[in-house]
Order: C-alpha cells, then sequence, then structure tokens
C-alpha cells in the first residue's frame, strides 16, 4: 500500500525467568527432589501482552525502500456506519523536476501522522498507440501536455480514495512508455498527497483539492534534475533529453503549468529548501484533521438501547451440550487446556451453523447404486474468511476444517490506550474479495466498535453488506444493536448473547478476555481491562 500503510502486529513475548521455591536443606528428603528439578525446563513466567505503540518513538518505521506507519488509523465513519470525514487532499503542482515529490516526502514526515498516500499523476499516462509509441521512441511525443494524461482515471481514482474506499493504480513504466499490466492497491488515506506537472489543470480535478501548493523551482535547476533523473532512472540519451525539454518541457511549463501558480493556496519557492513554508503547511493540515476527529465508541454505548432483538441476528440454539461448553469456558477456573479445548468445539459448532445461512441451489446426482439423489449446491463463487487479529485468528482453523480450500483474509483492530476509540493497524484481504461471501471472524463483540470498523473495511473493498456473515462466540447485546444498525444486512452469528456491558466495555457475565485466555498473555499493569476487546 505504498506510503501509507500500517503495519506492526501485536505479539506476545516475555523474557525468561526463573521461578525457584526453595526448601530447607537441612532437610535430606528434598535433596534427590532438588537433583532431579534440574532436569527439568525452568518454568516460564506468564506471557505478557504487547502493545502495538511505541509513546517515546515517532509511530513508524524506516527502511531502505519505504516508511511504515505503526500508529493506528481512528474511525473514518459515524455511529450509523456512513464515511463522515473525507480524507484530506493536497495538491502539488509546479513543473518538471522541480521538487514536488520531495517535498511531498517531507510533508509526510513532518505531520506524524498515520495513513498518508502518496499519488504521483505519473502513474497516470495514457495508454499510447503504436504511432504515438514510435514517436515517443524518437522523444518526438509531448508528455507535457494535458491530453497526455487520463484525467478521467485520475478524479474517479481520487474521488474513491477521498471517500475511504480501495484503488487500484495503473503502472507507468518509463523505459518503455507503457502501463505494466500489474495494478497497485491503494486503501485507507487520512491524507492525500496527490502530486504532479498537470494537478491544477482539470477544473473538476481542482475540486477535489483541499490544499493547493505550488512548488516553484528556478528553470536552471529544474533542466539539471531531469538530465540526472532521466538518464540514471529511466535509461534516457542526453541529447534525446534536452531535446524533449527544450521542444516539449519547457514551453509546456510556460502554457499550461506557470498559469496555474496563480489557483494555488500556497507557493513554495526553492521547493524543498523552504522548510518555512512546509512548517506552515503541516499547521494548517493539524488543524483541519482536528476538526474531523470522531469519538465512535462512546456514541455506540448510548444507543440503541431497549430495542428488540434484530431479525439479522442468528444465537446458536442452547442445547444441554451448547450451554455445558459455555459453562466450562465462562468459569475462571478452568485450565487453559480445558479453555481451548471447548472453545474450539463451540467454534466448529457456530461455523458448522453460519454455513447454513450461504446461498444453495438445487441439483441431482447419481449414487453408486445408480439412483438419482435430489440434493442442495453452494450457489456462490467462493468463501473468504477474514479474522479480527489476535482473538479472530483462533476462528481459523475451524474454518479450514470444514470449508476445503478457504481463503483467509487479516484484520488488526486495537483500542488506542489514551483516546478509547479503535484503530486499525494492518490488514491483509485475498485479491477480488468483492465476490466471496466473507465470514468475519472474532471471539467476543461487546460494543461493536471493531466490528464494525472491519465491516467498513470491507465495504471500502465493495464487498457487498448481504455477502458479509460476523461471526462471534459470544457478544454484547450494545455490540448486536451497534452493527445492526449501522449495517442492516450483515448476517450476525453467534453462541450466545449477554445483556449488559460494563463501564470498561467489557461483557457481563461475560468471558473475561478470550485472547490473554486462549494464548496464555497476561496484560500489563498500566493497560486496560478493554484494550483489546471490540
Amino acid at each position: 500500500m505504498g506510503r501509507s500503510a500500517m503495519a506492526a502486529a501485536a505479539g506476545s513475548g516475555g523474557g525468561e525467568g526463573v521461578n525457584e521455591e526453595r526448601e530447607d536443606p537441612g532437610d535430606s528428603s528434598t535433596g534427590g527432589a532438588e537433583s532431579l528439578d534440574r532436569l527439568y525446563p525452568a518454568a516460564r513466567p506468564p506471557r505478557k501482552r504487547t502493545t502495538s505503540q511505541c509513546k517515546s518513538e515517532p509511530p513508524l518505521l524506516r527502511t531502505s525502500k519505504r516508511t511504515i506507519y505503526t500508529a493506528g488509523r481512528p474511525p473514518w465513519y459515524n455511529e450509523h456506519g456512513t464515511q463522515s470525514k473525507e480524507a484530506f487532499v493536497i495538491g502539488l503542482g509546479g513543473g518538471s523536476a522541480s521538487g514536488k515529490t520531495t517535498v511531498a516526502r517531507m510533508i509526510i514526515e513532518a505531520l506524524d501522522v498515520p495513513w498518508v498516500v502518496l499519488l504521483s499523476m505519473d502513474s497516470f499516462y495514457k495508454v499510447l498507440t503504436k504511432q504515438q509509441q514510435e514517436q515517443a521512441a524518437s522523444n518526438d511525443f509531448n508528455f507535457d501536455h494535458p491530453d497526455a494524461f487520463d484525467f478521467d482515471l485520475i478524479i474517479c481514482t481520487l474521488k474513491k480514495l477521498k471517500q475511504g474506499k480501495s484503488v487500484k493504480i495503473p503502472i507507468y513504466d518509463f523505459t518503455t512508455h507503457s502501463r505494466k499490466k500489474e495494478w497497485k492497491t491503494l486503501y485507507g488515506a487520512n491524507v492525500i498527497i496527490f502530486e504532479g506537472i498537470m494537478a491544477f489543470a482539470d477544473k473538476d480535478l481542482l475540486k477535489l483539492l483541499d490544499m493547493k501548493i505550488f512548488v516553484d523551482t528556478d528553470s536552471d535547476i529544474r533542466l539539471v534534475r531531469r538530465l540526472r533523473r532521466d538518464i540514471s532512472e529511466r535509461g534516457r540519451e542526453i541529447e534525446g533529453v534536452i531535446k524533449q525539454y527544450n521542444k516539449f518541457v519547457k514551453p509546456a511549463f510556460d502554457q499550461y503549468i506557470q498559469p496555474t501558480m496563480r489557483l494555488a493556496d500556497i507557493v513554495v519557492p526553492r521547493g524543498s529548501g523552504n522548510t518555512v513554508a512546509i512548517d506552515l503547511i503541516v499547521q494548517h493540515v493539524h488543524s483541519q484533521l482536528e476538526e474531523r476527529e470522531l469519538s465512535v465508541r462512546a456514541a455506540l454505548a448510548s444507543a440503541h438501547q431497549c430495542h428488540p432483538l434484530p431479525r439479522t441476528l442468528s444465537v446458536l440454539k442452547s442445547t444441554p451440550q451448547v450451554r455445558g461448553m459455555h459453562t466450562i469456558i465462562r468459569n475462571k477456573e478452568t485450565s487453559r487446556d480445558e479453555f481451548i479445548f471447548y472453545s474450539k468445539r463451540l467454534m466448529r459448532l457456530l461455523i458448522e451453523h453460519a454455513l447454513s445461512f450461504l446461498p444453495f441451489r438445487s441439483c441431482t446426482v447419481q449414487t453408486p447404486q445408480g439412483e438419482d439423489y435430489e440434493g442442495r449446491m453452494y450457489s456462490g463463487k467462493q468463501i473468504t474468511g477474514v479474522s479480527i487479529l489476535r482473538a479472530g485468528e483462533t476462528m481459523e482453523p475451524a474454518l479450514r476444517a470444514v470449508c476445503k480450500d478457504v481463503r483467509i483474509g487479516t484484520i488488526l483492530i486495537q483500542t488506542n490506550s489514551n483516546t478509547g476509540e479503535p484503530e486499525l493497524h494492518y490488514l491483509r484481504l485475498p485479491k477480488d474479495i468483492s465476490e466471496d461471501h466473507v465470514i468475519l471472524m472474532d471471539c467476543t463483540v461487546s460494543t461493536g466498535a471493531a466490528a464494525m470498523m472491519a465491516v467498513r473495511v470491507l465495504l471500502d473493498h465493495d464487498v457487498p453488506e448481504d455477502k458479509i456473515f460476523l461471526l462471534s462466540l459470544l457478544m454484547a447485546e450494545m455490540g448486536v444493536h451497534s452493527v445492526a444498525y449501522a449495517f442492516p444486512q450483515v448476517k450476525i452469528i453467534t453462541t450466545a448473547v449477554d445483556k449488559k456491558v460494563n463501564n470498561l466495555f467489557r461483557i457481563i457475565p461475560g468471558i473475561g478476555n478470550f485472547g490473554d485466555r486462549y494464548f496464555g498473555t497476561d496484560a500489563p499493569p498500566d493497560w486496560s481491562d478493554s484494550a483489546l476487546d471490540t
């Protein structure tokens, strides 16, 4: 996902230590036992749950190729499940090799906010005809004219990104003057930086830009930069670069690009060397983002009270067997092994129950005895499971056991310990998921805040709402109402629904923290009990 992306999944692990109980050395009966104890592995303390953010360091990781933002993306929708804030779009215009991309990267680093997308106009050159290809090979095609760009695709892409949708970006090969077969996927922007020589050349495109910046750099400097870039990075000859510059680049700048400077909100002379201008830009963007902040969990906690449970909810029949398994996993004295065993049994029953809601069609097969059998067959294209990490991944084996060749995706959502809001940290979804029936898995749903975020992610990837099935071992009524109210076509399937949620957003009577009990981890002392609840 380019520079926008996300990750740093929370894991578990702590330093190894030894807990020893010392017997009285005068007691000779324990001497042999002590010597035998040394043959066994040292006892480990309970594993500690780790946080996903480090407060002492910036929320990003740098590699040789990219910058990865590790801070989570806060909600971009309201309690109704609809997008209530669009991404903030910064347009960066200026002549070729003026330093637009460098300025964009400086703004990204100075902003220090998660989920930023850098979108280059260079990706949207039109597909050339055979004749145009020949002209381009001899440096006789004008790539610096507005007609060289696919503005319809640019506007469509930018609109979808601004609305929080997933988009596919073409990859342009400058050595062959053509688009590659593969596409790049971008998703989840709070801030979009769109840069290109013709960024202000289309009136419909201008309407999508919340802030317009023109990077003004001396023409001699731009020529030197272009020579260096085109020769070293794009395999051009110096004569061809100069010919193209004099014939197309300089006249296009005078005719099409420089006049758009008057449309800019801010002009940045000297490009990346103007740190004062970049600081002013960053301050303005921060103020705009603060005005768009949302509080979703609090709204969910006060909404939909005393309503009857929705028709989209299906609860596994509470047979003596099911109630017996709930008794075991809810008991705080249950050992971890027992907890895992009976949780897995319930997961298998839950998934088998959920599969009965998939679409089926009639079909006829012939038995080994040569007789016809009127049966049923799944009528969809494919089933994909998506787990909400970390507890949701415990349901993956049960799904794989009953769905052959099922595809699996993952979404990491965690609660920000300062704001109490869910944040999206990472996602990995299979290609073409929009055509599948999606089984969204999490083990507990209390307020429904994280479940809503996960559903919103699937909708942003064009999965139809009526093809989403939310599965959970245990849900609170509040969470059921929140999801059903926001997404009335999502099928909600669980093994039990509890009445209450406490002031820490934990289900009452509940099951405890499922992830900690399943994985054998303990929360740090300063961690809220609701840190990973959904």
